[in-house]
């Protein structure tokens, strides 16, 4: 059974390869050549950049600042540190597409709030279930009507790589799962369909450009679904992730 798993290995579909969104968070468009002119290559990840970005005032907005879409000190320094927080690179404090788009993913899970299930879109019909909505990079447990956990903010499959959508169940899990085909560690995994398998990862969920189909957690909560989750639950997911 472990051979036969790997990472998030993809299974041929009916899917396939759609173009990025405009906000897709698959590649860093900021263009640096342009921004920091011959210095380009000089610059550091710890570099604190002057130029506004094209989403400037959308960040100053997200981020509680001065909203005036111009670029000063405390703005640099507040933008850089969402960007290190939430796994953006380069974080010079930029505020460019990708770092508008993880900002504009954030807004959408914080709104979530206790009540992710409202658009009715994950079964509730039944007892537990794992929901993953790609849209907005959620997953959460319920049992019936009832809110047992989350939501929790996740990394889904990146373009050409998608987690599958559709209602499938928890069929197998390896706490201390490693890949044979990419040689990292998954830890809790539980797989759900095919490769793909909840588990945890100890880099950024909100890093671009995605998991290999995988449903990526931050540690805490990959160990809380572990907890709770066992062989023959219920796993719906739903939704697109931008991007993809």
């Amino acid at each position: 059974m472990r051979r036969r798993l790997n990472l998030c290995i993809r299974r041929r579909s009916g899917v396939g390869r759609r173009a990025g969104a405009a906000l897709a968070l698959t590649a860093l468009t900021v263009p640096l050549t342009v921004a920091l002119g011959s210095t380009a290559q000089a610059a550091t990840a710890s570099a604190c950049i002057a130029v506004r970005g094209p989403y400037q005032k959308q960040a100053e907005k997200f981020l509680g600042l001065t909203v005036d879409g111009r670029q000063s000190a405390s703005d640099c320094r507040a933008i850089r540190a969402f960007q290190t927080s939430h796994g953006i690179t380069p974080n010079i404090g930029y505020a460019g597409p990708v770092t508008w788009g993880v900002m504009n993913l954030v807004a959408q899970q914080r709104a979530a709030g206790k009540n992710p299930g409202k658009d009715r879109k994950c079964p509730t019909d039944r007892g537990r279930i794992a929901c993953v909505d790609l849209t907005r990079q959620l997953s959460w447990i319920q049992d019936g009507r009832r809110l047992v956990f989350g939501p929790v903010p996740v990394r889904t499959g990146r373009d050409g790589h998608e987690t599958r959508t559709g209602a499938t169940k928890v069929y197998w899990r390896h706490l201390h799962h490693v890949s044979t085909l990419y040689h990292v560690a998954m830890p809790y995994s539980q797989f759900f369909d095919g490769g793909q398998a909840f588990h945890a990862i100890s880099g950024s969920v909100w890093s671009a450009p995605g998991s290999h189909g995988c449903v990526n957690m931050r540690s805490g909560d990959a160990r809380t679904y572990w907890s709770l989750l066992r062989t023959g639950d219920d796993v719906y997911v739903y939704g697109r992730k931008p991007g993809t």
